[in-house]
């Protein structure tokens, strides 16, 4: 059999034909035994979603077109709205509990939570504000919930304010552990938990490839979004919302490299505070994930095949 392993290597690393043939059967059937069976059988595949506030969203577009394509999915891993995203999902709640959630962003006006700022008052008063429509939207879906009792294994991450350390959770209170990872700095104030003072992880790590990868992931896919803002931001608050957007982007950049393949959503010009077109973002999202779809199960399957090649 180990005979077979090269040639069978250089059909899937092959670009695809336009018309069905034996190749194309051989790939079929080696994607179905991939995407039912269970690790150790096939490797096991890890999700690293993305910050980037509303546009986040778009995650949940890319779960649904991994879903309807049958993609496995066995760790995932979120920083900021990837992680609340990433929560849902590995709780077990269907996809379209994650489209509520969008339209529900819109009516509870989770957007206010920035728009509704004033920066000379919170100057004056010298305090850092709770975010409560953000705060009460995650515990009325999160509250009781541990990373125990999720369906698939799951890690977000966070920044401890007085380090600058990043913080990974993989055990404990899921509402605590979510609402630090999307707990902007400099405004919200940090999130207190044991003896840490917790912010945004996407300071530190927007893409969680790592963190996917230390679940147990082998093969990881990472979901970024892409956008094409280029106005200058309005107001105090709006600069810094978009220095920490442009410092998550680099920092992205670096984690991709350690992903297996990238998709990225083109969410136009929405802003992280877009919390109105959320379903916008998610459409947004589902339309880029299935036109990559080809490609990601081209990449999973070349990585993949010595390990299902083993088992024919």
């Amino acid at each position: 059999m180990k005979l077979l392993l090269l040639p069978l290597f250089l059909l899937l690393a092959a670009p695809a034909r336009a018309q069905v043939g034996d190749d194309e059967i051989l790939r079929e059937a080696l994607w179905t035994r991939a995407a039912t069976a269970r690790p150790p059988a096939r490797p096991a595949v890890g999700l690293a979603l993305s910050g980037g506030g509303a546009r986040g969203f778009a995650h949940t577009g890319v779960l649904e077109a991994l879903g309807y394509a049958g993609f496995p999915v066995d760790y995932v891993a979120g920083t900021s709205m990837g992680a609340l995203i990433g929560a849902i999902y590995s709780s077990g709640q269907p996809i379209e509990e994650l489209w509520t959630f969008g339209r529900d962003a819109a009516r509870l006006k989770v957007g206010k939570d920035f728009t509704g700022i004033k920066m000379l008052p919170l100057l004056i008063a010298d305090k850092l504000i709770t975010p409560k429509y953000i705060t009460r939207f995650i515990e009325s879906r999160m509250g009781g919930l541990t990373f125990e009792k999720l369906k698939k294994p799951f890690a977000c991450t966070a920044m401890d304010i007085r380090t600058g350390e990043k913080v990974v959770f993989t055990e404990g209170p899921l509402d605590i552990a979510v609402r630090a990872s999307v707990n902007l700095p400099g405004v919200f104030a940090p999130v207190q938990y044991r003896h840490r003072y917790l912010v945004d992880g996407g300071v530190v790590d927007n893409v969680p490839v790592d963190a996917a990868r230390d679940l147990g992931a082998d093969w990881v896919l990472a979901s970024v979004m892409e956008n094409s803002i280029n106005k200058n931001p309005e107001s105090v608050l709006t600069t810094l919302l978009q220095v920490i957007d442009i410092r998550g982007s680099l920092l992205a950049k670096e984690s991709e490299k350690a992903s297996n393949f990238v998709m990225r959503a083109q969410v136009g010009d929405m802003s992280v505070a877009d919390f109105d077109r959320c379903t916008e973002a998610g459409e947004a999202g589902l339309a880029s994930a299935s036109a990559e779809m080809d490609a990601a199960r081209e990449n999973f399957l070349i990585y993949a095949a010595p390990r299902l090649v083993e088992k024919l």
